[in-house]
């Protein structure tokens, strides 16, 4: 059994407190044990500051998008290891593996990119320069500029190595530090990636952390200039929002957490299109991969009343050409959920459902020794039942909803979930579309539209690509990050500068080469 150690302070450090133990979900066996038992957190935060944050401003956007692109081979490298680790620790089968590892090394390639638009400057400009006087002598010009503080990250079970390095690569890219904590239950990927990182030596020291157990007093320790990034659970969110020192000097807070998102089939959608097989791909897909253990996955699937046995027959067909076992076998596409808490959620979750919906196929009950649980769809009695809106079952289940098939009506339906990370909606009708996108814009942070023509070379609506946004208001947290260069601006200050306008132009403007 390995002991997963902390980087702080410039070295790594093994816990001297009791150990959380680390299990492999398929057969119950420790695999691992952590703790962060005698770090100084104070000095932890200090660390970044003083000695990561000016290493990183000390190189332009363009040098740390060459870091971000050479960590990303670095860390490709190792995929098979990887992959193994995913297995062994979260239960995951080897797609789901690559999933959650290639979208890692994907996202730092992607800001590598980005980083090549940035220029040179210490800053970035925010739009073009105005006016403010009676001439153009008195100018103003908004620029975003790094913040001096640290970002500390705390990250989710279901993917270690993605959740990870989608939000380090916007800070070190906006130049600021990074203190990294994954979920303690599937940390051994995450443990691996930072031990690759600092061993790689493309990163100046205290540009990254890592905290392997528990954070301790480190939100204490957090001031004006620091973010704070979440990914979990809306009631730990929640929590983290509201803590007394981050409230006290007005920490930059980013929630991503619970959400109910879902899919939509329109009336118009014929049985033999390319829409009608792209959401049941779609669909399936969010039930099966990683265990249904996705913040993306869609838990709530509307279907026209008049088509519900026909959509439930072919969702089925689909959702069961799935194998279930153990995710290192050949052939598995559906492994465990990803630890025993995670299992005994997941099954308490399905019997609330069961309250207010009938089981399809699948079901709470066990199916295996094991974290195991049979891909599951519910049916919905009645549409308006809270617990269906209310309730995310964070695992390989979702529940067919039928409506009368109008947009208006499906958006309301759809609202019920209080704010969500992504909708997806499929139809090849321009004005049903309009009307129902308009609709439940406010409440979500992507909508995902499918139909015949973008069917053959669309991505599914559950993946996250690192040039848009990712996240959503109400119930999913509030938060936003990713998109593209977006993303930078919760760890950028923007500043009005506002002078002459040769000064402001010369210095803070736009070059003559731009």
């Amino acid at each position: 059994m390995q002991t997963l150690e902390s980087y702080v302070v410039g070295r790594w450090h093994a816990g001297t407190g009791a150990p959380a133990l680390l299990k492999n979900p398929t057969t119950g066996a420790d695999v691992a044990a952590c703790d962060t038992g005698g770090v100084d957190f104070a000095a932890v935060a200090r660390h970044g500051r003083e000695v990561g944050g000016p290493a990183l401003r000390a190189l332009t956007f363009a040098e740390r998008g060459g870091r971000l692109k050479a960590l990303s081979a670095a860390l490709h490298e190792h995929r098979e290891e990887l992959i193994e680790l995913a297995t062994v620790n979260g239960g995951n089968t080897r797609g789901d593996a690559k999933f959650d590892i290639d979208g890692a090394t994907g996202t730092l390639a992607a800001y590598a990119h980005v980083s090549k638009s940035l220029g040179d400057r210490p800053y970035l400009l925010d739009g073009a320069g105005t006016q403010l006087g009676r001439t153009r002598r008195f100018w103003g010009q908004h620029v975003y500029v790094p913040r001096r503080g640290v970002a500390v990250h705390v990250n989710a079970f279901n993917f270690p190595a993605w959740g990870t390095f989608e939000k380090a690569a916007c800070a070190w890219l906006a130049g600021v530090p990074v203190i990294s904590k994954p979920a303690t239950a599937t940390a051994l990927v995450a443990w691996r990636c930072a031990q690759i990182t600092v061993e790689s030596g493309l990163l100046p020291e205290g540009a990254l952390q890592f905290v392997c157990g528990s954070t301790g007093d480190l939100l204490e320790h957090l001031g004006a200039q620091d973010a704070l990034a979440f990914t979990g659970s809306a009631r730990t969110g929640e929590w983290m929002r509201g803590h007394a020192n981050l409230v006290k000097h007005n920490v930059r807070v980013n929630i991503e957490a619970d959400s109910i998102n879902a899919a939509v089939l329109a009336p118009d959608v014929d049985a033999e299109s390319d829409t009608y097989g792209l959401f049941l791909a779609n669909v399936a897909l969010d039930v099966t991969q990683k265990a249904g253990q996705k913040c993306t996955a869609a838990r709530r699937v509307f279907v026209p009343a008049e088509r519900l046995q026909e959509v439930l027959a072919d969702l089925a067909s689909e959702i069961g050409r799935a194998t279930l076992g153990d995710p290192a076998e050949r052939g598995v596409r559906l492994g465990p959920v990803a630890h025993e808490a995670q299992l005994a959620d997941v099954r308490a979750g399905m019997a609330r459902l069961s309250e207010v919906a009938d089981v399809h196929m699948g079901g709470p009950a066990p199916v295996r020794d094991g974290c195991f649980v049979a891909p599951t769809l519910f049916v919905a009695r009645d549409a308006r039942a809270p617990v269906l809106h209310e309730l995310e079952v964070f695992g390989p289940a979702a529940t067919v909803i039928p409506y009368s098939g109008a947009a208006p009506e499906a958006a309301e339906l759809v609202n019920l979930g209080g704010g969500g990370l992504v909708t997806s909606v499929y139809s090849n009708d321009a004005d049903w579309t309009e009307t129902f996108v308009l609709e439940v814009a406010p409440w979500h942070g992507r909508v995902w539209i499918g139909s015949d023509r973008m069917a053959e070379q669309s991505l599914p609506p559950g993946m996250v690509l690192p040039g848009m946004i990712h996240g959503g208001p109400g119930r999913a947290g509030g938060g936003e990050e990713l998109g593209a260069e977006r993303g930078l601006a919760f760890y950028m200050q923007r500043v009005a500068l506002q002078g002459f306008q040769g000064l402001i132009e010369s210095r803070f403007g736009k070059r003559p080469a731009e």
